[in-house]
């Protein structure tokens, strides 16, 4: 019989942010597949867990590590997949090696727990109940078409951008969406959690003034999005309960 790959999420930053479940997985499994080793064993040193032999699994090696998971797994040893933070497959490695599991019959099963793109939305004042995940933007070929259609979705965007690009962004949110309403996350959970909001044009003059560091979630109000319609939708459920 096949052995199960588990999909772990893992802390985003804080290390107690994981759930019981997913410490008891890793501590049972026989493999597990990371894509930074040294993350991943300060994870399990931090909760005293035992060293498993670990697989490096990352965007540059993901289609022969793929391979050699998927014998593994045949042979019937179990597999957690974690990425270096949040849920793997989430704008990070995991897809390819699940898609192939699941093409030989083997068992996949998630282990459910951090994203920051989950955070994110929790805590945002910019109202989304219907919204489009974009994960990262192209960083060349294709990214002003690319922010030109998300414009013209009309619906909450929400993407991930690093900390040398975010003036760019903002800029160019500034030139398609109008000079939105914007919610930045960055570093969730970390010590040095910082989440702005304002205009786009307001948020890019206050982080042009320092250095920049740790990676963004950006949530964007679209100038044709539903949010005042939904502010009021919730004003009338308050009123009538």
């Amino acid at each position: 019989m096949s052995g199960t790959l588990y999909i772990v999420a893992t802390p985003i930053g804080n290390l107690d942010d994981i759930t019981l479940r997913a410490l008891r997985t890793l501590k049972t499994v026989d493999i597990i597949a990371c894509e930074d080793t040294r993350q991943t064993l300060k994870l399990l040193r931090h909760h005293a867990l035992p060293e498993k032999p670990l697989v490096a699994y990352h965007a540059f090696n993901e289609r022969g590590a793929t391979e050699r998971l998927l014998a593994e797994l045949s042979q019937g040893k179990s597999v957690a997949l974690v990425s270096d933070a949040g849920t793997p497959a989430l704008s990070d490695p995991g897809f390819l090696l699940a898609r192939a599991a699941w093409e030989k019959g083997i068992r996949v099963e998630p282990i459910p727990g951090v994203s920051a793109l989950i955070a994110a939305v929790s805590v945002s004042p910019i109202p989304i109940r219907r919204f489009y995940f974009e994960g990262f933007l192209p960083q060349k070929k294709g990214r002003q078409s690319r922010l030109k259609w998300l414009a013209s979705l009309g619906e909450t965007i929400a993407l991930y951008e690093a900390p040398h690009r975010i003036l760019k962004l903002l800029d160019e949110l500034i030139e398609h969406f109008s000079n939105p309403a914007v919610m930045l996350a960055r570093e969730l959970t970390k010590l040095h959690e910082e989440i702005l909001v304002g205009k786009a044009s307001e948020l890019k003059a206050k982080l042009a003034q320092r250095k920049i560091l740790g990676e963004f979630v950006v949530i964007v109000d679209s100038p044709k999005s539903d949010s005042a319609r939904f502010e009021a939708e919730c004003l009338d459920d308050d009123e009538n309960p």
